[in-house]
């Protein structure tokens, strides 16, 4: 609701709103390259023309800075809503959805487009309120970038403008207290967080992870482990397209190695990969592939 947008934000999206022509909320996102807007009206972020990602920015959650930055806390948590209350399946795909192109934006370096709104309610019951309606959605002509991406701390600092300058961890700290983030763990409390995360768990999200996304594409990913690689990856036709080896990492479990027989299958099967997952067993999980002679760059890799 507008009440609850800072004074100072809620001045320039009345000037933005003003000097545009009026437009949906649809029509907006979808003059701005996003040829299927009308089709997902209720995402949250989208992939415009030119891969360019489009963010909603929820004014209400906007902070300003001493010096007038305008930043923003992006919860990394996917399945509580903010104020707490667990979120639908729907919901937590389509959060997932939109974490998972802000991590694209933040890896790729580059900054994303933003459509600032406010709600006809109160922002804590935008997602638990049938009649949560947007209010104002206008489109913001300065770029935002994700400053920092935390996912012990499951938080991402999303921020306005040209890059390098980042909040003050007491101006972070004073947004957390506002609701829309997990707080800050303490050090013993994180330190138990990330034993639960055991190199075994942390294999196996990523194996899963691996296995849904061949079988989503249509591919037939087989158990393989033990030979030198994890997955036998085939076509319909039962052709062999890759044998990998699937790693993952995740905070707590930042590295991982090589066996002897993944190593030796690396130099004699020409079909073997690797693929590291990472933040593996999350929902802003993503992985690459990498042939034998990239293993080195791979993030995570222990090469002794």
């Amino acid at each position: 609701m507008d009440k609850e947008v800072d004074p100072r934000v809620l001045t320039v999206i009345d000037e933005m709103r003003l000097s545009g022509p009026r437009l949906t909320p649809v029509e907006i996102v979808a003059k701005m390259g996003v040829f299927d807007a009308r089709d997902k009206p209720f995402e949250h972020a989208w992939l415009a023309t030119g891969d360019n990602v489009i963010a909603t920015i929820w004014a209400e959650w906007v902070n300003v800075a001493a010096n007038g930055r305008w930043f923003y806390l992006e919860s990394l948590d996917v399945h509580h809503r903010a104020g707490g209350g667990e979120r639908s399946a729907q919901q937590v795909q389509r959060a997932k959805d939109r974490l998972a192109l802000l991590k694209r934006s933040h890896d790729a370096g580059g900054g994303f487009r933003a459509v600032v709104q406010t709600n006809r309610i109160a922002i804590l019951e935008v997602e638990s309120n049938k009649d949560a309606k947007v209010s104002t959605r206008v489109r913001d002509d300065d770029e935002w970038h994700v400053a920092s991406w935390e996912p012990d701390q499951k938080l991402a600092v999303l921020v306005r403008g040209p890059r390098g300058w980042a909040p003050s961890e007491a101006e972070v700290q004073t947004a957390r207290e506002r609701g829309n983030v997990p707080q800050k763990l303490s050090a013993a409390a994180k330190a138990a967080d990330d034993d639960k995360a055991t190199p075994e768990a942390v294999q196996a999200a990523a194996l899963e992870y691996v296995v849904k996304h061949f079988t989503g594409y249509g591919y037939k990913a087989e158990n393989m482990t033990g030979k030198g690689f994890d997955l036998e990856v085939s076509n319909a036709k039962g052709q062999t397209l890759l044998r990998v080896t699937v790693k993952g990492t995740a905070p707590g479990v930042p590295g991982f190695k090589l066996s002897k027989e993944e190593t030796a299958c690396s130099t004699r099967e020409p079909l073997w990969r690797l693929l590291v997952v990472t933040d593996a067993g999350s929902g802003v999980a993503q992985h690459k592939i990498y042939k034998p002679n990239e293993i080195n760059s791979a993030p995570g890799f222990d090469p002794s």
